[in-house]
């Protein structure tokens, strides 16, 4: 979805605002790092970007517990007020010809309504707005040919896609014949949401079989018990916006679960804790690193542990005094 507050410049946009840390990544895999002149507090990859005008923040304190983090939440959404708050000042006086956000959820990162909100004044300013709203893999493909039509790079942006898909494929390839294990994706702890959207087709990719969450669509909450009966032989822990670090810290309440240490991914040590926040929760050009790290948690004797230890850990690491 693109949206045009007045006509578009003939030349090439040479000012960019990223406002999602997925575009932030698209943009500078596109090669026009150098374009970006702002970013939102999110946005983190490549670490240079921290240097950029920080244009936005959460309107919720995001210490705490999962269940703490998701009740400030909630209350925000059900009152009908934004998550985030954009700095419509600091924007503006950035001058961008292209502002990148997103119209998929508005409570992981900055949503369309809160940047139409923010340049809705800005007459005379030409500036396209660009949203993404990836539910699959394919819709995440979609959104790199997108911004790199709205950079005037539609070969950079193919480019980019035929990479990502090629290495999704040599993964398929290196794990096809091979048994699948039942797989259990938790992109929350508390309350317990299921991975959903390209999640199920990475895990597929990846030679495992998708227990919870549905490919194509939002993920969504699951119940322990639902879980604790599938008993999965595979168990992946990402978080939403945690990184590996801050992953780990959910352990106890997984451990705090009824039946949690006769799950047979918990015997026989496939519980594996990921960073979600660089990774997994991102539709962006490192989907193509989550499938090869899923495919190694899935199939660790085919699959070199290129990610092992860095991106991800299993439980025994994670529960090592």
């Amino acid at each position: 979805m693109t949206h045009t507050s007045s006509a578009k410049a003939a030349q090439p946009p040479r000012r960019v605002v990223s406002l999602i840390a997925s575009a932030t990544e698209i943009v500078c895999a596109l090669g026009h790092r150098d374009r970006l002149v702002g970013r939102s507090h999110e946005c983190d990859f490549p670490e240079d970007v921290a240097a950029l005008p920080q244009l936005t923040a959460p309107k919720f304190k995001v210490e705490g517990s999962s269940a703490e983090i998701d009740r400030r939440v909630q209350e925000i959404v059900r009152d009908g007020l934004s998550v985030y708050r954009v700095d419509g000042d600091a924007l503006k006086a950035l001058a961008p010809d292209v502002i990148v956000t997103q119209d998929h959820c508005e409570v992981c990162a900055v949503s369309l309504g809160d940047v139409q909100a923010a340049t809705c004044t800005w007459a005379g300013q030409p500036v396209t707005i660009v949203s993404l709203k990836p539910d699959s893999t394919a819709d995440a493909y979609a959104d790199i040919r997108r911004v790199a039509d709205a950079l005037g790079a539609a070969a950079a942006g193919e480019e980019l896609v035929v990479r990502m898909q090629r290495r999704i494929d040599a993964v398929r390839a290196a794990v096809a014949g091979r048994p699948r294990p039942t797989v259990a994706f938790i992109e929350w702890v508390e309350p317990l949401m299921a991975g959903g959207n390209w999640m199920p087709e990475l895990v597929d990719a990846a030679g495992g079989r998708n227990l919870f969450g549905a490919a194509g669509k939002h993920s969504d909450w699951m119940q322990w018990d639902s879980l604790a009966a599938a008993d999965p032989e595979v168990i992946v822990v990402a978080p939403c916006g945690y990184d590996l670090k801050r992953c780990l810290e959910e352990l106890p309440l997984l451990e705090a679960k009824p039946g949690w240490a006769h799950l047979q991914a918990v015997r026989t040590g496939r519980v594996c804790f990921a960073d979600g926040n660089a990774y997994f929760n991102r539709p962006g050009p490192r989907l193509a690193d989550s499938a090869e790290m899923l495919a190694e948690i899935i199939h660790p004797h085919v699959v070199p542990p290129r990610y092992a230890g860095t991106a991800w850990v299993a439980l025994q690491a994670a529960s090592a005094p």
